[in-house]
């Protein structure tokens, strides 16, 4: 049974969003996973969410890409490096998690069948609710891109949208985040 995603429960992890990863992926499609994880991270800042980030092989792949590091500046998110390519089962994660309390995460990021499917599916292996947002993730293919999110859900993973997620953690308009989240996503 699927249930809403709340403040209260959720949390951000954005996998993998690097700079020598990105020339890879098509570039119609690189701007759409940075616009709404940019989004994806806002929704979250402003609904009190924490944000985790991982970065796979830094010293080979480069660091975050530089508009995901502007959408995070004064957000104070989580971070850790690793060489899995699950975000989920590494040392890094394992340190922060159990601190955050939160059993539902919206995972966004690079590549849908690589690091975006094996974290997902770790994640749902130890019981936590995974809302993967197909319009934040991407492979190089679009082929992987689509197995990708196929697995995931095969894996007990929910596969959903930017939009999906802000508006289901919202729950109403009306309110200064309604209005700041809906304008961002315009």
């Amino acid at each position: 049974m699927i249930t809403g995603l709340s403040r209260s429960r959720a949390a951000l992890l954005v996998v993998d969003i690097q700079e020598r990863l990105m020339p890879a992926m098509p570039e119609a499609v690189r701007e759409q996973v940075v616009r709404n994880s940019a989004i994806l991270i806002e929704a979250a800042h402003r609904l009190g969410l924490p944000i985790v980030v991982s970065a796979q092989y830094p010293k080979g792949l480069g660091p975050t890409v530089a508009p995901i590091e502007d959408a995070l500046r004064d957000k104070n998110p989580h971070r850790y490096d690793k060489l899995e390519f699950s975000a989920g089962d590494c040392d890094g994660f394992a340190a922060i998690a159990p601190k955050l309390g939160r059993d539902q995460w919206i995972v966004c990021g690079m590549e849908t069948h690589v690091c975006v499917y094996q974290t997902a599916r770790g994640l749902v292996g130890r019981g936590y609710q995974v809302h993967v947002a197909a319009d934040a993730v991407c492979s190089r293919t679009k082929a992987n891109w689509r197995v990708g999110l196929g697995l995931i859900e095969r894996a007990g993973g929910i596969v959903t949208s930017t939009e999906v997620c802000v508006f289901d953690l919202l729950g109403r308009a009306g309110s200064d985040e309604f209005k700041a989240l809906s304008q961002a996503i315009k």
